[in-house]
């Protein structure tokens, strides 16, 4: 079940950088193209989903 737009905040843990992004929901996974952190970080997030 597709559920659409999602925006998308991401928080690196380890620089404390900010993202809020669009994604969609496709194929009960969720993708927005955010790959990795200006610092290179690529695994260590806090992120948080709100559907609208």
């Amino acid at each position: 079940m597709d559920r659409g737009r999602t925006k998308v905040k991401i928080y690196c843990k380890q620089c404390g950088e900010k993202f809020v992004l669009k994604g969609k929901w496709e194929k009960g996974k969720l993708e927005t193209g955010f790959r990795q952190c200006l610092c290179s970080n690529e695994n260590d997030f806090d992120i948080e989903v709100e559907d609208y």
